[in-house]
């Protein structure tokens, strides 16, 4: 793996294979190939390490519930308590390794008494399984570069001759605070073991709950509605204060007699409007297939928001009305809330150059973030029409030249003599998904009595089958 570090391009990691040759991170990429003419690199990409990174952090979330990140590319477990669950501590190495193994990844590991011990073992030495005066013994004979102090003061440090932790813990520590900084001796007490700081474990968000438990139980829709209120204003004010909003909420009712009933509404974009949420509560009461049963009565009301997503802050008009998009937004929802969630539909752009994939439907509840719709110049004509085949209907044409537009073609039996035509838009065949998939010609014609057609030829001359025309949609 290679970056830009300072105008050059350097190594960032590297493979078993080019670490036996000779090559190491932080090496120029000009000194790699000249030792390696045949060095295969790939750019960098610190995002996607993170991203991995926390995948493989929630999924070892299996062997503790003590995990943190130890950047770069490291995590850190504490497992005290959990070794037995697992046989003993060789079996639970044995579980994490065929674990990684079977990820695709690599693991150099390293157990100790300590957060800091394990991790010098792991990242400066051959890593392994120690314990007591073992582990102390071990990181005494690592390079000082185990403290990873930095540059200068790792220089510093061989100068005079102390190159191992062993020199330096030989040593008083009171000279080498002063010349090194007062935390120069905790840290290097935390790495021999002599210090024990634990972890700060990894804690995903919590999940925006909220609950009213009554002292008498309510029966009445009027009460519920009410403490539905109360709710909403505290699950907006917990998610106000993370910067989310909520696309799903889930109301549980607890009866007297232990029945509980869950309603749930969802919304097309994130929400932390009190207002809208209770519409759409009462909406979906009115809508129920089965109303709500208060039996004896509800003692507790627990309002739950699974899912929720970033929100942006928007700016209202000069004369405080809401953006029109909002208020479709809320019309969407109701519908939703009475309608079901899959009776409103709504189409979101998709990643594809094929016209018939280029959109796609999704419950208004189920969409995802408003993707953006390419932006066309106003003084072009339309590229797409409104109204599309699906599958496209095949055409009977007669083109002046056999590359050329059509003249004319004859589509459910009525001929249609071209007379301005505009094309062709190439869109070749996407072989990754159909590797047969033939390349397309597309072309924008007006008949003779002002009727618009979106005509594509499918296939290129000289190739095996002959082209095909098709009709593909109708302009307005």
């Amino acid at each position: 793996m290679v970056e830009k570090v300072k105008g050059a391009l350097r190594l960032t990691a590297i493979d078993p294979a080019a670490s036996r040759l000779g090559l190491s991170p932080g090496m120029t990429l000009a000194d790699a190939r000249a030792r390696t003419p045949e060095l295969r690199t790939v750019a960098d990409d610190p995002d996607a390490d993170a991203t991995l990174l926390r995948r493989v952090l929630k999924d070892f979330g299996r062997f503790t519930p003590l995990i943190a990140l130890d950047p770069p590319h490291g995590l850190m477990l504490d497992v005290t308590g959990c070794a037995h669950l697992f046989g003993d501590e060789a079996g639970l190495i044995r579980s994490v390794r065929r674990r990684t193994t079977g990820v695709g990844l690599s693991l150099r590991w390293a157990m100790a008494d300590t957060p800091q011990s394990a991790r010098a073992l792991a990242r400066f030495g051959h890593g392994g399984l120690f314990a007591g005066q073992e582990a102390r013994a071990a990181v005494r004979r690592l390079s000082v570069a185990a403290l990873e102090l930095g540059g200068s003061d790792e220089r510093a440090l061989r100068r005079a001759g102390l190159k191992r932790l062993s020199d330096l813990d030989d040593r008083p520590r009171a000279p080498m605070a002063a010349r090194f900084g007062t935390d120069f001796p905790a840290r290097l007490a935390r790495v021999l073991g002599d210090e024990d700081v634990r972890i700060t474990p990894h804690r995903p968000v919590p999940a925006c709950v909220v609950d009213r438990i009554l002292v008498e139980p309510i029966v009445t829709q009027d009460d519920v509605e009410r403490v539905f209120q109360d709710l909403v204003a505290d699950a907006v004010d917990q998610l106000d204060q993370r910067g989310h909003g909520g696309r799903a909420f889930e109301v549980f009712f607890y009866r007297l007699d232990g029945h509980v009933r869950r309603v749930s509404i969802r919304t097309g974009q994130p929400s932390r409007d009190p207002a809208a949420l209770q519409r759409l509560f009462r909406e979906r009461l009115g809508a129920l297939a089965h109303p709500l049963d208060p039996g004896f009565g509800f003692d507790q009301i627990r309002l739950a928001v699974p899912w929720t997503e970033p929100v942006a802050p928007t700016q209202d008009s000069m004369e405080g009305e809401r953006p029109g998009t909002e208020q479709v937004g809320h019309l969407i929802d109701r519908l939703a809330a009475r309608l079901g969630p899959g009776s409103v539909l709504c189409f979101q752009p998709f990643g594809s150059h094929m016209p018939e994939r280029a959109s796609r439907l999704l419950p208004s509840g189920m969409a995802g973030p408003e993707a953006e719709w390419p932006e066309p110049d106003p003084d072009d004509p339309p590229l797409r029409p409104l109204q599309m085949f699906d599958p496209p209907q095949p055409v009977e044409t007669l083109a002046e030249v056999p590359d050329g537009s059509p003249l004319r073609f004859r589509w459910r039996r009525v001929l249609h003599q071209v007379v301005r035509s505009e094309g062709p838009e190439r869109i070749a065949g996407e072989w990754w998904r159909a590797p047969d998939q033939r390349t397309r010609d597309y072309y924008r014609v007006e008949d003779s009595e002002g009727r618009r057609f979106w005509l594509f030829r499918q296939g290129l001359y000289g190739q095996t089958p002959e082209p095909r025309w098709f009709i593909h949609g109708l302009f307005a």
